[in-house]
């Protein structure tokens, strides 16, 4: 299985859109600051997890959120 996930800084107005098949380590990456694009935007909040059974399928959601209207759609969750 394959995860979208959504994170919102908690301090700094941030969305990060990400992919993986482990959603908890992942986050956990994030917040613990071992991922150098998300460093400084720490500590996160999950806003948003979906589910997929292929890699495809989750790829094409991940560009849809990391567009303009995606983003505004996790900006009102």
């Amino acid at each position: 299985m394959y995860y979208i996930y959504a994170i919102k800084s908690k301090e700094k107005n941030y969305i990060y859109v990400g992919l993986t098949n482990n959603p908890q380590r992942r986050i956990k990456e994030h917040n613990y600051k071992k991922e150098k694009t998300t460093l400084r935007y720490a500590p996160f909040k999950v806003i948003f997890i979906e589910k997929f059974r292929t890699r495809i399928e989750a790829r094409k959601r991940e560009k849809y959120l990391k567009s303009g209207v995606g983003k505004e759609y996790l900006r009102l969750l």
